[in-house]
């Protein structure tokens, strides 16, 4: 597919997702003149900011200026600032705008007087100034002296240039042609046999819509639970011929004793030899009856493999518009960011593509907007001045993990603590008790946001809010992990197929319950002697790591808990976290059609992802193990280790640029700097009862030089155990053994100091 094609392709997919969305927003925006229209209006600001973002990256500024006035004003009716009414009548035209604008690719790219003035009246009703058409250039060209600047047109943002296919040979000219020539059948001619293999090539694949496709997956796991209900039918048949074998037997058995005549006799044998035939017809068609349904049970598993293999598309569908469009979004921010794709022949479930398109917009956005720092600020670290986003994809199992990471500025709980007290989402005291995990976890919630200021690609607190929430629509999970100053990675754990499911089935009292095969890790049973208490949470070691011990029952708010000595548990996983849930027994794993629920008797209901039906008539409900894990964690705390936690670092130095730059390094990796000016500083403030957690220090100094200050601590009782770490511009081997004799624990050479290398030093050494 050439670069136009596959353009033409993107906007096609944008233009029929975009239309879809604003018949969700405005059925949202004509409940904002209900009582409960706050809900209503946090989905259509989620939908404006994710279609903005998609237009954005589309080259399509047009769309977004609109949507993002369109947020301006919404903001405003949230503040009571605008009227329902008003607001209702207006947001409408806005979605009326902006279908007209997606009709004509021009208006859409350039604007359109309807368009202008549609933004116009909703800003000037929000109070906010115009957004601009698209975002500054990264080096804008000096307007001429006789003519007022205007907007230039913007750029497009076109999607990854694709090789052009090689030049085929040259054809041959074709030979005169004769009489007898002229009257061979076409499929004599030349070039007749390549034409037939090619279009039989293209008529190999047909596209069919995604609802039949999702019909079809439901009725071969349909037909799998009839399959397995008919092996059960199968059995109890088999039982009802022993049972018939048996009885013919035993009365056989009581007619040998019994007087009777020979015509009798005669007939009894008769019987006895039909009942012998009868009983071998009876096993052979119970052979046969296995054998075929162990044949039509293989078919169908087949077929389910290829209904889910037949709906899954590349990711590379998804990922082609994405590294132009970052590269744009950079420009617009003067950084200078590359964005490496790998393995983009994983596959995605086709009803799920346009959720995962949204989830990833949002979070390369957020990894260009807050991960990656300004070219002269990574200098200052010692990074380089190109920033680095790597998306990447695999396929888990029955799951497909799909990572984004950044070598950024990394996320700092302290700095997540103070803006959820400062915007209200959390009183100070509940902030402090938060772990770091938890800490992290703040990014989810709906209309958080450390910016200060709301742009056009941040700020409003609904982005992470969208993938959470799309991510485990789906019935996956999202988890972040993150070193200050160096990277933040966030990985999504999303089933490859909606309508099958490899589950393990477990018992609580009469009712099955199943939990995605590949969240779960382990089925163990754990003995009294394998448990401990942390913290006062009771735990069980597992592969050498103590994990939450808790009874699934409870969890669920049902009655129920360990009934045995050594109780049968489920060990789940969730990330970087393990549970042991205890149940009462397993039942299966198996593949099983995931329905959603239905009626209002478990519809909404925490913890639970679907339902699937088991061939006994049962129910089995499915969990979701993101919800069990949180509820886990609310009731064991995990503990932060020592190497996560903030440090005091006593910095020495007597080069006010090098402090600056040394201090930057050390508050980049979040931990709190205290200055000295030299050795002799440095001890008198040791002295004095400092607390610290480490040392870092220069060598040539006045009073009190490095090597001197390191001796005398090392040679101080009290003081022997904390870390020094000689920062030097001396990079001799003998100047390094000369740090080392003196008892530092490290010795780095300045020129060569970056967050990498100090980050690494400082954790070995916490």
């Amino acid at each position: 597919m050439d670069t136009e094609a596959l353009k033409k392709s993107l906007l096609t997919k944008f233009v029929e997702v975009t239309q879809d969305r604003l018949q969700a927003i405005q059925l949202g925006v004509l409940e904002l003149e209900k009582p409960d229209g706050a809900r209503a209006a946090e989905n259509v600001a989620r939908e404006l900011h994710t279609m903005k973002g998609e237009a954005r990256m589309l080259g399509l500024p047009a769309v977004g200026q609109v949507a993002h006035a369109c947020e301006d004003l919404l903001k405003a009716w949230s503040e009571k600032k605008v009227g329902a009414r008003v607001a209702t009548d207006l947001l409408l035209h806005a979605c009326d705008a902006v279908s007209d604008l997606l009709e004509d690719t021009t208006g859409a790219k350039e604007g359109t007087p309807a368009s202008a003035d549609i933004v116009q009246r909703l800003t000037q009703t929000a109070g906010t100034p115009v957004p601009p058409l698209k975002p500054p250039p990264s080096a804008p060209r000096k307007p001429r002296a006789s003519a007022p600047a205007t907007p230039q047109p913007p750029v497009a943002v076109q999607p990854p240039s694709v090789p052009a296919p090689a030049p085929s040979a040259p054809t041959p000219a074709p030979a005169p042609s004769s009489p007898s020539s002229a009257l061979k059948p076409t499929d004599e001619r030349p070039g007749f046999e390549e034409a037939v293999e090619k279009k039989s090539t293209a008529d190999r694949t047909i596209r069919v819509n995604v609802e039949v496709l999702d019909a079809v997956g439901l009725l071969a796991g349909d037909l799998l639970v009839e399959s397995a209900r008919s092996e059960l039918r199968g059995e109890e048949l088999q039982r009802l011929f022993e049972r018939f074998s048996r009885l013919g037997e035993g009365l056989l058995k009581l007619s040998e004793h019994a007087a009777l005549g020979a015509d009798a006799r005669r007939r009894l044998d008769l019987l006895e030899s039909d009942l012998s035939l009868l009983r071998d017809d009876a096993f052979r068609f119970v052979r046969h009856h296995s054998d075929g349904l162990n044949t039509l049970n293989s078919s169908l598993t087949q077929l389910a493999d290829h209904v889910a293999e037949a709906r899954l598309v590349p990711l590379s569908s998804v990922f082609e518009a994405f590294p132009r469009a970052v590269r744009e979004l950079a420009n617009s921010q003067g950084k200078h960011i590359e964005l490496a794709v790998e393995n983009t022949s994983a596959g995605v479930d086709r009803s799920m593509v346009a959720d995962v398109r949204d989830a990833l917009i949002h979070l390369i956005r957020n990894a260009v907007d807050h991960g990656i720092e300004a070219p002269d600020l990574r200098e200052t670290l010692g990074k380089p001045e190109l920033g680095r986003i790597a998306l990447k994809a695999r396929a888990d199992g029955d799951m497909l993990a799909v990572e984004i990471e950044d070598d950024g500025r990394g996320i700092d709980p302290a700095r997540l603590r103070d803006a959820a007290v400062r915007k209200g989402l959390l009183s100070a005291a509940q902030a402090h008790a938060l772990g770091e995990r938890e800490a992290i976890e703040l990014i989810f919630k709906a209309g958080f946001s450390t910016k200060e200021q709301v742009s056009e690609v941040s700020g409003r607190g609904v982005g992470m809010d969208v993938v959470k929430r799309k991510v485990e629509a789906l019935g996956g999970s999202v988890s972040v992990t993150s070193r200050i100053g160096r990277s933040t990675t966030v990985a999504l754990r999303l089933p490859q197929s909606l309508a099958l499911m490899r589950v393990l089935l477990v018992r609580l009292g009469d009712d099955v319950y199943g939990m995605p095969a590949a969240d779960v890790e382990a089925v163990a049973r754990f003995s009294p002697e394998d448990r401990l208490e942390v913290f006062g949470t009771l735990a069980v070691m597992h592969r050498g790591k103590p994990i939450a011990f808790t009874a699934l029952g409870p969890l669920l708010g049902l009655n129920g808990g360990p009934r045995f000595e050594r109780p049968p548990c489920v060990v789940v996983r969730f990330g970087d976290e393990r549970a042991a849930l205890v149940v009462d027994g397993f039942v299966d794993e198996r593949e099983v059609a995931v329905k959603p629920i239905g009626g209002d008797f478990l519809k909404g209901a925490p913890f639970v992802a679907g339902s699937a039906a088991l061939e006994d008539g049962r129910i089995a409900v499915l969990l979701h193990v993101p919800d069990l894990m949180a509820e886990v964690r609310k009731l064991a705390r995990p503990v932060e280790t020592q190497a996560a936690r903030r440090l005091k670092v006593l910095l020495v130095d007597d080069s006010p640029i090098a402090r600056a730059t040394e201090s930057a390094l050390v508050r980049a990796l979040g931990h709190e700097v205290e200055e000295a000016q030299d050795g002799e500083e440095a001890w008198e403030r040791l002295q004095r009862g400092g607390q610290y957690d480490l040392i870092l220090t220069d060598v040539q100094m006045p009073r009190l030089d490095g090597f001197a200050l390191t001796r005398r601590i090392k040679s101080h009782g009290e003081l022997a155990r904390l870390p020094v770490v000689i920062l030097s511009s001396l990079a001799s081997p003998e100047d390094k053994r000369r740090g080392l004799d003196a008892g530092a624990d490290a010795y780095l050479i300045k020129g060569e100091l970056g967050v990498e290398s100090l980050a690494l030093t400082v954790d070995r050494l916490t």
